[in-house]
């Protein structure tokens, strides 16, 4: 190995050895869109069925340690399933992680939650979310992760400004109640369900809410939360600038909604984000970053899904960190703008792969987690099992 080799697969090391990203429990459920649900034999339904999926995923990729968790569909029983899931904790060696309320599904949020004109609502709301609080104290959660459905339809429908009004009470009643260790991580999304005004749609409205919340909140970012050909890249800088960056839900899209799988069809994109977050720590800024994915896929296998996009947030991350910003730093100050973007597309281009499978060697890890995991034959296993599982309930009920 040569100078620059051995350089290479140092830097290698330590930005894969700094890298880790939650998975989700809903990744590994039967979800479907808003025309139908394709059932999958292999699908947990179960919260130990998701401990042991997300186990799995760990235990070929190394960097999945915590499942993010979704109050209602994961705890039904609210604060009495936590010594349950700390047991699926101990057994399975994964950490619940990031906690989120559901404030979409009951029939009395079809006007809003937070936002609702009725005040009665709007306290129940409110009380699910401290709730779901309390819970992550429970399970040493750091993130409350926060997304609403809140908006309208039809203009003149609603009133704009009150339900701004009513939000930032909410929000601020929310922030009292955290742990110091604790953050409120307010996600945005510029329409879907709603289709005329949505009570949070950007980063600025997310940003505002935080700052009016408190110290502890953040803003997360999911990446299929924006409308086509947005500059998502200048959002992460501005937050890093600015604060205000908590987080991330890792998923691509082909239009404006999410769900596909990460880097399917605009990798680039993701390792332009990444460049933004390691040029920031190089510069000296405090990063406390959440990675997380949010997908939920209908016709990939779940846990093949995982995997893949575990693998590919690694390879962007370290394609990333191979961005030589300080020369990089010299073209953007002499405006010398094809080699900077040619050394900018170059650490793209870099096959990282052979580095990756290297790094995982040495942690004892598959050097291939997605072969790995068709080799190993635990789909098609857990796919008999549960079918035959949910076979003898059917033939039982």
């Amino acid at each position: 190995m040569t100078h620059s080799e051995s350089t290479t697969f140092d830097l290698a090391v330590k930005a894969l050895d700094s890298f880790q990203i939650e998975i989700p429990s809903w990744g590994f459920a039967n979800t479907g869109t808003r025309f139908g649900k394709f059932v999958q034999p292999a699908a947990a339904s179960t919260i130990e069925e998701k401990f042991c999926d997300a186990a799995e995923v760990n235990r070929l990729t190394g960097v999945t340690p915590t499942l993010a968790l979704h109050v209602l569909w994961d705890l039904p029983n609210g604060i009495d399933d936590v010594p349950q899931v700390k047991e699926l904790e101990r057994r399975f060696g994964i950490r619940a992680g990031s906690i989120n309320p559901n404030l979409f599904e009951d029939q009395q949020y079809k006007f809003g939650s937070l936002c609702n004109p009725s005040p009665r609502i709007r306290e129940q709301a409110l009380a699910h979310v401290l709730d779901s609080i309390e819970i992550a104290k429970q399970f040493g959660s750091r993130d409350l992760s926060l997304w609403l459905a809140d908006g309208s339809n039809y203009p003149g429908s609603q009133s704009i400004r009150k339900r701004i009004g009513w939000l930032e009470q909410a929000l601020c009643a929310a922030h009292d109640r955290l742990a110091p260790s604790q953050r409120l991580l307010i996600e945005y999304k510029p329409f879907e369900p709603a289709f005329y005004h949505t009570d949070i749609a950007d980063w600025g409205m997310s940003s505002h809410l935080c700052r009016v919340a408190g110290l502890q909140a953040r803003v997360l970012v999911d990446t299929g939360h924006h409308y086509s050909a947005q500059n998502i890249e200048q959002i992460v800088a501005w937050l890093l600038h600015t604060g205000l960056l908590g987080g991330f839900h890792f998923n691509d899209r082909r239009y404006a909604d999410d769900d596909l799988t990460l880097g399917s069809i605009d990798p680039y994109q993701i390792f332009r984000i990444f460049h933004e977050i390691h040029a920031a720590a190089a510069d000296g800024l405090a990063r406390s970053i959440a990675f997380m994915i949010d997908q939920s896929h209908n016709l990939k296998g779940k846990i093949e899904a995982t995997v893949q996009t575990v693998v590919t947030a690694q390879e962007l991350w370290l394609k990333a960190a191979l961005v030589d910003r300080e020369q990089l730093a010299v073209h953007q100050q002499s405006c010398d703008l094809v080699a900077a973007e040619e050394l900018f597309r170059g650490a793209f281009w870099t096959d990282v792969r052979p580095l990756a499978a290297a790094w995982r060697l040495a942690r004892g890890l598959p050097a291939d987690p997605l072969a790995a995991l068709r080799e190993c034959g635990y789909v098609e296993r857990i796919a008999r099992e549960r079918e035959n599982r949910q076979a003898a309930i059917s033939s039982y009920a």
